[in-house]
């Protein structure tokens, strides 16, 4: 049995437990086995350790103070299997970011600095620059905050999140196929995509080819998705994240759909009229519905719309600033940061985060045994 301090911090809509790497490292087992046996994966339900059973709450992020010039901190994200003895390492979060961003303030890491605090963080995993805003009222560490966002019913601290340079984080480029467009079988249709590295690789497919408006509620798009998922495997091949013979990566490419405005009913059962967003949007998380969507998937459905003629860009104006998202939780912006050419260079989000619990957590080190019959 080993003890490992953590704390576990709500960022956007995800909950992310957080480990100092001086806490994490070292131990008598590789940290995988330590965040499985934490996080208790052997069960779906996580019911014998600290993970919530979904994917956007089985989630971890390893912090560390960075070396690099002109960044503060550097956290390394690890999505924990739910009911699956594996950690994925090979994608970033930008809920969990936002969380590191409050954490780095609160425990000491960076001191605040007037009304707002600045994060420079960088996420190992991908390279990827983000730095945390952190509302610092009066240059003191907060506790409480009054933002809320869809799909949070509680307010937290203010956190504004800005992505740097997000394009082609895994493959160099924003678009890894070089086409705005690629055309997928699926039955007897051909299917168009736009796949995209911004934030994170992306195959964002056009609904409405699939059947779906992209207004679907969370039950919807959860029945639909067993028969599209296949199309996010070829995917990955197309955009050099995988080989055929490799096995399946459930972290990227991110998979989602999209679709023109329209009125729709939130999971909260609220009103959105199509009037009050531009696109659409439904995504996957580790082959399950996105209750809202991820950051680093906002990231890649707005460089998505910068693209002439691609799945996103024919529901919006190329030179927009702003962009708006609906999504089942409700409408979320992103703004869009741009040089003097035209060319995407940042991504902005307004977020919110809070600090649930400080806490050690016991960690058993016996060999993991087959999961019993049922």
């Amino acid at each position: 049995m080993i003890s490992v301090t953590a704390t576990l911090v709500r960022g956007g809509t995800s909950k992310c437990w957080l480990f100092d790497v001086a806490d994490i490292h070292g131990r008598a087992t590789t940290v995988d086995e330590v965040l499985i046996t934490a996080f208790g994966s052997r069960d779906r339900s996580q019911i014998d350790g600290i993970g919530g059973a979904t994917s956007t709450t089985s989630k971890a992020a390893i912090v560390a103070q960075s070396y690099e010039p002109g960044v503060d901190i550097d956290y390394t994200f690890a999505q924990v299997g739910v009911g699956d003895e594996q950690v994925e390492w090979g994608s970033n979060c930008g809920n969990c970011a936002t969380a590191v961003g409050l954490y780095a303030v609160q425990s000491g890491l960076v001191r605040p600095r007037g009304e707002r605090t600045r994060v420079r963080m960088r996420n190992t995993n991908s390279g990827a620059r983000i730095d945390a805003i952190v509302a610092t009222p009066g240059a003191r560490v907060p506790t409480t905050g009054d933002a809320v966002v869809p799909g949070v019913a509680s307010p937290g601290v203010p956190v504004g999140l800005e992505f740097l340079d997000p394009i082609g984080t895994a493959t160099g480029t924003l678009l890894p196929t070089g086409q705005a467009v690629d055309e997928f079988g699926h039955g007897c249709a051909r299917v168009p995509a736009t796949l995209v590295d911004a934030g994170a690789p992306a195959a964002l497919f056009d609904a409405a080819e699939l059947g779906m408006t992209g207004s679907e509620t969370v039950a919807e798009f959860g029945e639909r998705l067993p028969g599209v998922l296949g199309l996010r495997r070829e995917a990955a091949i197309r955009m050099g994240l995988s080989r055929p013979d490799e096995p399946v990566c459930h972290a990227v490419p991110k998979f989602g759909v999209v679709g023109p405005p329209r009125p729709y009913l939130t999971s909260a059962g609220e009103p959105v009229d199509g009037d009050d967003y531009d696109v659409a949007v439904r995504m996957a998380s580790m082959h399950a519905p996105h209750p809202a969507i991820g950051l680093t998937s906002m990231v890649a459905v707005a460089a998505g719309a910068t693209v002439s003629g691609s799945t996103v860009g024919g529901y919006v104006k190329a030179d927009l600033d702003e962009l708006r998202l609906g999504t089942p939780a409700g409408v979320v912006s992103a703004r869009l940061e741009r040089d003097g050419d035209g060319a995407l260079t940042g991504v902005v989000l307004n977020r919110s985060a809070r600090v649930i619990a400080k806490a050690t957590i016991f960690v058993p080190t016996r060999d993991r045994q087959p999961v019993a019959a049922r």
